[in-house]
């Protein structure tokens, strides 16, 4: 998101943009994880429900239902991952609800509304948008961006889903490197 916002800008000395699992629209992003919430097993997207209602997003059962997406759109690679308790480790509650709200489907934070949908096609650098077969950057958020950007190429990894670099780390620095060659030929 910072990336697109960076380009938008009119920021200069671009030679290309690589959109890693990412999105061009909160309002499409929040859709299509509550569309990937309910394609869970029932009893987990109940539990979500209760609490969603309640607002009791810090109960333990809601935290255990939000692995199960977790596990299914955000890493599906071995266990335990350094990384992953890392990342954990250092995540802020607190911003991430500012930002976003309790969860990827209810937005309420600063970015309620966030939307460049509008203005991808003046981007005009190279781009690649990579992602996760099985992402929270889902067929229909990365076509916003494919579509949107013109000339912009897309590279799918079969065995990943929101963390690519991770779960498929020499195939994604591959396709990394390979749109940064070819880009700085340009």
């Amino acid at each position: 998101m910072l990336a697109l916002e960076h380009v938008l800008s009119g920021a200069e000395g671009i030679v290309g943009l690589i959109l890693s699992s990412t999105l061009a629209s909160v309002d499409q992003w929040a859709a299509e994880q509550r569309r990937l919430r309910d394609a869970l097993p029932a009893d987990v997207v109940e539990v979500f429900e209760r609490h969603e209602r309640a607002g009791t997003y810090d109960d333990p059962e809601y935290e255990q239902a939000m692995e199960a997406y977790f596990d299914r759109h955000f890493y599906r690679g071995p266990r335990p991952r350094a990384e992953l308790e890392e990342m954990s480790a250092a995540k802020s509650v607190e911003v991430y609800r500012a930002m976003q709200g309790p969860n990827e489907w209810t937005v309420t934070g600063a970015l309620r509304g966030w939307d460049v949908r509008a203005r991808l096609g003046e981007i005009e650098v190279p781009t690649l948008v990579i992602r996760g077969r099985y992402d929270m950057s889902t067929d229909t958020i990365s076509a916003t961006l494919v579509d949107g950007i013109k000339g912009a190429r897309e590279v799918v990894l079969e065995n990943s889903s929101h963390t690519p670099v991770l779960e498929e780390t020499d195939e994604y620095l591959d396709a990394i490197s390979k749109f940064m060659r070819a880009a700085e030929t340009v």
